[in-house]
């Protein structure tokens, strides 16, 4: 599995931290979700997998929370991993990253979870604006570019 990021600090000890990602493109745009804190950034909307969640369920459920739309027929297309802080949770993690393109179908309403803002980009900027290496190789694989 392709790392990207930092590389390993030999002097910290990461917990793994499985971590589900959503593509959704819908013609010419893809939807992000911006993140407030605890930096402000763009992101694919996603995130962690709950003890005893299904990947499909808690992409779902990240989903849904980070930009308030419900999703279609989720397909795995590229894991990745990296490791990094995570200050929200005040622990190093080795994020195991598995990145979805999904379909969007139906927004509920805005994003249930605070400091999220759902933002649909043209397509052709979207690499440039996500923060994490890994999500940027996603896009582009996915995009052609």
């Amino acid at each position: 599995m392709r790392r990207y990021g930092a590389p390993v600090r030999r002097d910290r000890t990461y917990r793994p931290r499985p971590g589900v990602y959503a593509i959704l493109l819908r013609g010419n745009r893809v939807l992000l979700t911006h993140q407030s804190t605890p930096r402000p950034e763009f992101q694919l909307p996603g995130g962690g997998v709950d003890p005893g969640e299904s990947p499909i369920a808690a992409l779902h459920r990240e989903v849904y929370e980070e930009t308030g739309w419900r999703i279609a027929a989720p397909r795995r297309i590229m894991p990745h991993r990296r490791f990094t802080y995570m200050p929200e949770y005040d622990m190093w993690a080795e994020k195991i990253c598995s990145i979805f393109l999904a379909r969007p179908v139906l927004r509920r309403g805005p994003p249930a979870e605070q400091g999220h803002i759902a933002v649909w980009v043209p397509a052709a900027l979207a690499a440039d604006m996500v923060a994490s290496p890994g999500d940027r190789a996603a896009l582009l694989t996915v995009l052609g570019a």
